[in-house]
């Protein structure tokens, strides 16, 4: 019987390392609780009505179609017993491996106020793209309808909190579509009247970013009319608003959508390890790996993408933290390929070792901050050639031929005419109690 590989969670890191395990003597098991692979760089453009959930989705089953040594199974990791090498699904299967992958991802945090997710959804999975989309355009068909000033300026009041890519991305492209997209479509309220808010606890925007760059994307923020708010930190949400505490005092913010774009916790899957293995955690939750990204004491399992705190090791420098971002868990996964394949050879494992391939970050229409790492040093620029970078960026490394031609066609058609072609919600929105209409089967 060929080894059986394993990997939970079909995300950047789990489908980059069974696609490196292609040609591997080997019988790989992929399980994930959803049925596709998702390209979470541009999760926002579904959350505002930029593209359909197929363009930025692919199926699993046909992502692995012509792989022959992969199973895929749709299903949702509750247990795992590292003694008996199996795992165990919600609905009681039990997969037996002899190496496993861990690539769960990350999730929402708010810091311990988990009432708040209710008032302010975050954005990680396409059902949270629907829900976002669902209540952004309700709102202004609620201010349409609305007599009261004061109610009408609270619907059209658009709070993001996060100054990170998914806020300032989020924020951008409210911002547009209140002053390009939905102008002449209503008679009663005039859409360019919206305010978009994004507040960040600390001093700047996109933190990874150099500090000029950072300046340069608040600037750009501020053109298109996002009011930023630096150094506000939030201390109450309701479905009526949030509280922000500033150096000036308390102000209360009035808002009907405000979306959650500030922090990030790892996947609850790192506690059930934890549980199993008695491996360490750090305060996000995230595992706490070794060079190789094994957990000490269990060589046959490794950890990769978010859920794992890992450090890259380069020869003749300290290690160093690695980021939680897509390249990352892609180099992660072909590392635990490539380490299970050694150790199928009777050799020793390599330390993982992370290649920054620099930032990347769109504030809308012909704004963009763009921060490169080259071998002669760091390339960095903004504006519209950084704009064209990052759209031929993220259409190259979307998953599949059909999804590339999808989003630029979809992206021409919204450059020349200002539309968003996915400003759909099913009829039962207007209770508040549905989801969007191109939901993947």
């Amino acid at each position: 019987m060929r080894p059986q590989v394993l990997i939970i969670g079909c995300g950047f890191g789990g489908l980059e390392a069974a696609r490196a395990l292609r040609a591997a003597d080997v019988d790989i098991t992929v399980v994930d609780k959803t049925n596709h692979h998702l390209f979470q760089p541009l999760l926002y453009q579904v959350a505002t009505a930029g593209l359909s959930a197929p363009s930025i989705a692919a199926p699993i089953r046909h992502l692995f179609r012509s792989q022959r040594n992969v199973t895929t199974l749709l299903g949702e990791v509750v247990a795992l017993d590292a003694a008996a090498r199996t795992a165990t699904l919600s609905d009681g299967t039990r997969l037996h491996w002899d190496h496993l992958i861990v690539a769960a991802g990350a999730t929402h945090s708010y810091f311990g106020r988990d009432d708040w997710a209710a008032h302010a959804p975050g954005l990680k999975t396409l059902d949270d793209a629907f829900e976002i989309r669902r209540r952004v355009l309700l709102a202004f068909e609620a201010a349409e309808r609305e007599d009261d000033p004061a109610r009408r300026a609270a619907l059209m009041q658009f709070i993001v909190v996060g100054g990170g890519p998914t806020g300032v991305e989020l924020a951008g492209t409210l911002a547009e579509i209140a002053r390009h997209t939905l102008p002449g479509e209503f008679r009663r309220i005039d859409p360019r009247q919206a305010r978009v808010l994004l507040v960040e606890g600390s001093p700047r925007v996109l933190q990874a970013m150099p500090e000029a760059l950072s300046e340069r994307a608040r600037e750009q923020l501020a053109a298109l009319g996002v009011e930023v708010r630096l150094a506000a930190r939030v201390t109450g949400i309701d479905a009526d608003g949030l509280d922000i505490a500033t150096a000036s005092g308390t102000e209360r913010l009035a808002s009907r959508c405000v979306v959650w774009a500030a922090g990030v916790a790892a996947s609850p899957l790192g506690r059930v390890l934890a549980q199993a293995t008695g491996c360490a955690l750090d305060r996000a939750g995230r595992v706490v790996v070794e060079p190789d990204l094994s957990i000490q004491g269990h060589p046959g399992i490794q950890v990769i993408g978010d859920l794992a705190a890992a450090h890259s090791h380069a020869p003749g420098r300290e290690p160093q933290p690695v980021p939680g971002v897509s390249p990352a868990a892609k180099q992660m996964g072909r590392c635990a390929a490539a380490n299970i394949q050694r150790r199928l050879r009777g050799e020793a494992t390599q330390a993982f070792r992370y290649r920054d391939y620099g930032n990347l970050a769109t504030i809308g229409r012909h704004s963009a901050v763009v921060d490169l790492g080259t071998p002669v040093g760091p390339l960095r620029f903004s504006g519209y050639a950084a704009w064209l970078f990052w759209l031929f960026a993220h259409v190259y490394f979307l998953i599949g031929f059909r999804n590339r031609f999808v989003v630029l066609m979809d992206w021409a058609w919204a450059y020349w005419t200002y539309d968003r072609s996915a400003r759909v919600v099913a009829s039962a929105a207007l209770n508040g109690a549905s989801r969007a209409s191109d939901a993947p089967a």
